[in-house]
């Protein structure tokens, strides 16, 4: 038999097949010769979740997504500050993929 991978929602608390999760993933930073950043990763939804980076997990139930957002815990995952931009557009992107699966 062969094992399950599971994930916690960083909403709900609920551990899932990480099939049924959306990945939130924080892209690798960008650094010069010198080693120094030069720009932070850019935070995104990863449906297909196999983007490079320090990733989250969610369920695909907008309130879950609403409740990790209130409660900072992408950020606290990500170790990063999130815009609210970047929240509308993942909301955004969850809501139509919520529509599709329908």
């Amino acid at each position: 038999m062969k094992k399950i991978p599971l994930r916690k929602c960083t909403g709900c608390g609920e551990m899932k097949p990480k099939r049924e999760m959306i990945r939130v993933v924080r892209a690798p930073d960008e650094t010069d010769e010198n080693g120094n950043t030069v720009k932070s990763g850019a935070v995104s939804l990863d449906i297909t979740g196999k983007g490079a980076g320090r990733g989250a997990y969610v369920c695909q139930n907008i309130a879950c997504f609403e409740k990790a957002r209130k409660a900072r815990r992408f950020e606290r995952s990500l170790h990063c500050q999130i815009p609210a931009e970047v929240y509308e557009q993942m909301s955004a992107q969850l809501q139509d993929a919520q529509t599709e699966g329908l």
